[in-house]
């Protein structure tokens, strides 16, 4: 289990640490070791951290899962994270869920900031006693050795408005510098996480700048092969230029608003036919909707709270469509103990 704030972990930090590179942590930023020794090489690579990650997870047990086809804002808008953490069947995988947040776009002229960026989700549930220890056990398969880099776990709680989910959590510093998210589900849509669900999320750029020692997330070496080497920039700069664009200028106000009441409606419908796979794809597409509008600043304060409100109330109907869909199956992948039990509290408040 991660240890509560006041016993946070620290290992001792061996050699002379750089700025941080991403974001401001301390009031007297600390510095960051650009030299990493690295037991894995194909980590050299941002494609190669990917499939280490994948590689590791694979062999204790997690289903690597592909990436979700539709715009979502993070990693945990995957039905394998925010579904599967609903009922009592037991569940764990591992995926890679290119992000999207339209507001943090900035032209390709932020070396750190982008509105497309990956991340790396584990989902373990339950979750084991150990995680903390896999985790560091990850690190090391990817080059990062714990007892050379200080390595700490700072009090973060995560809530997630328009899921109506929140647990408790920590951040991960790497040398001064987040590169991980842990969370303990305790509620998804309203719906109190039973068993306990453990959420592990690796900044992938965070950590393939770290591991390469480069400032700009453009500068990552993406591959290197017989063909040559091909950076971050190379595949999506571009992008961020073009998609800011569109994000901040370009994108249509009145059909987004438009698009939101469809995409709200059909979800009411669909959970109106016990469909609650279908919805909740509309919700995601909804999720993705309000954050363009977000982005043109077509929302004002009020307004924003309001549009929260509509998302999570979805979220709520959804989770609890998905859970007796499960129930009625009868929990196939559950424990008969705990299948049980919940079907029997279930049945209770009938």
């Amino acid at each position: 289990m991660l240890r509560p704030p006041q016993q946070i972990r620290r290992f001792p930090v061996c050699c002379p640490l750089s700025e941080c590179i991403l974001r401001p942590f301390f009031i007297s930023q600390p510095t960051q070791v650009k030299n990493v020794t690295q037991t894995n090489p194909a980590v050299h690579t941002f494609q190669g951290l990917i499939l280490a990650l994948q590689t590791y997870w694979a062999e204790r047990g997690c289903v690597v899962m592909q990436p979700y086809d539709m715009e979502m804002g993070a990693g945990t808008f995957h039905t394998a994270t925010f579904l599967r953490a609903i009922g009592p069947e037991k569940w764990n995988a591992a995926y890679v869920q290119p992000s999207r947040r339209p507001a943090d776009g900035r032209y390709g002229e932020n070396p750190n900031r982008l509105q497309h960026y990956y991340q790396f989700q584990v989902v373990l549930k339950p979750n084991p006693e150990n995680i903390q220890e896999l985790y560091l056990d990850s690190l090391r398969h990817i080059g990062v050795d714990p007892l050379v880099h200080d390595i700490r776990f700072v009090e973060d709680n995560w809530e997630s408005p328009t899921l109506g989910a929140w647990g408790l959590g920590w951040e991960v510093w790497l040398n001064g510098m987040e590169v991980t998210q842990f969370t303990y589900f305790q509620q998804v849509g309203g719906v109190e996480c039973y068993p306990v669900t453990g959420e592990i999320t690796y900044g992938l750029e965070r950590l393939a700048m770290y591991l390469q020692g480069v400032d700009s997330v453009y500068d990552l070496v993406y591959s290197d092969g017989p063909f040559g080497k091909v950076t971050y920039g190379d595949v999506f700069h571009q992008n961020e230029v073009e998609q800011s664009t569109y994000n901040f200028e370009h994108a249509n106000v009145d059909k987004q608003f438009e698009l939101f009441d469809f995409y709200e409606g059909e979800a009411n419908r669909l959970i109106e036919l016990d469909l609650p796979l279908p919805a909740y794809e509309m919700v995601i597409k909804a999720s993705h909707t309000f954050n363009l509008l977000d982005a043109r600043r077509a929302i004002s304060v009020t307004e924003r709270q309001r549009y929260i409100l509509r998302v999570r109330s979805l979220s709520r109907a959804i989770a609890q469509s998905y859970l007796q869909a499960r129930a009625r199956l009868g929990f196939p992948m559950a424990t008969p103990e705990l299948r049980d039990e919940v079907l029997a509290k279930l049945k209770e408040a009938e």
